[in-house]
């Protein structure tokens, strides 16, 4: 089971993007920042968002100052705003028991509020040069088809995949933190799960799918998420109308927001169980700590 390491590594050189939290003066609170912004939602509308929260909070102590609902407001539209919240509360551990520093190994990044397996490896490995196995949508399915001859990868299994990625690493540290790097790149940019660009894949040669005849993918199908109408759609409409106030407002500003009032208020009470929102003591709504 292997990957050939120079050929990978050379193609990252020449091909991958020009990134800002790649940049070797990016504090590892930038890559973290990163990390969390990405989950699901792509480059192009992290840049933005990211680049003006490290202009307004370059440290973890200055994010961990700030108000949980004018949090929410910079997150904006990423998406998924309790991400948001998990982020604020680990920048208040971090400033209070690490020094302000971002943690450099995957075990005290794992013990963060908010931090699992694929961030932790990802900080430990892309801010401070780690040899750690990080694992995401785009790696799995590199595996899958260069190593397993597989269409796809199907269902997640965290040790399985831990595994795979591990005997794959290079043993130099700064080596296997740029393996993983081009890893995810190339997941992301030509082993793409629809129509992948297999004749500007440097592994083209060795890949395992390509000797097998590139066969169809016949596992379980996977999920396609839908937006327009679900829950977290109205969610996100309703939280839209609290981060343009400036402070809480009557429920019937919220009840425009969609003809349903049924999933409405199921929306609202699920933001409000989330700690995303809060009801004043005269029954207006909020961004937490705005009132």
């Amino acid at each position: 089971m292997s990957i050939d390491a120079d050929c990978l590594l050379d193609w990252f050189d020449e091909s991958a993007r020009d990134l800002p939290w790649r940049e070797v003066d990016c504090s590892p609170w930038g890559v973290l920042v990163s990390e969390i912004m990405l989950q699901q939602t792509p480059v192009a509308r992290v840049l933005p968002v990211w680049q003006e929260w490290l202009d307004r909070w370059p440290r973890p102590s200055a994010l961990a100052e700030e108000s949980q609902g004018e949090v929410l407001r910079a997150w904006g539209r990423l998406g998924y705003p309790r991400r948001a919240l998990r982020l604020h509360t680990a920048a208040s551990v971090i400033a209070r028991e690490h020094g302000d520093e971002v943690p450099d190994d995957v075990d005290t990044l794992l013990a963060l509020p908010g931090i699992g397996a694929y961030t932790a490896r990802a900080v430990a490995a892309f801010a401070y040069g780690r040899r750690a196995p990080v694992v995401d949508t785009n790696v799995r399915r590199v595996v899958a088809r260069a190593v397993h001859g597989a269409g796809d990868s199907g269902p997640a299994s965290t040790s399985r995949d831990l595994a795979d990625v591990e005997a794959l690493l290079p043993a130099d540290e700064p080596t296997a933190a740029r393996f993983s790097a081009a890893l995810m790149e190339l997941g992301a940019l030509i082993c793409v799960a629809r129509s992948p660009r297999c004749t500007g894949c440097p592994l083209v040669s060795d890949c395992a799918w390509q000797r097998a005849g590139r066969p169809e993918y016949t596992g379980p199908a996977k999920p396609v998420q839908q937006y327009g109408g679900t829950d977290r759609h109205v969610r996100g409409l309703l939280l839209d109308v609290l981060r343009n106030t400036t402070e809480p407002v009557e429920k019937s500003r919220l009840d425009v927001v969609w003809s349903k009032p049924g999933q409405r208020d199921r929306c609202l009470d699920s933001l409000l169980v989330d700690g995303l929102v809060e009801q004043t003591p005269d029954g207006r709504f909020g961004l937490p700590g705005e009132h």
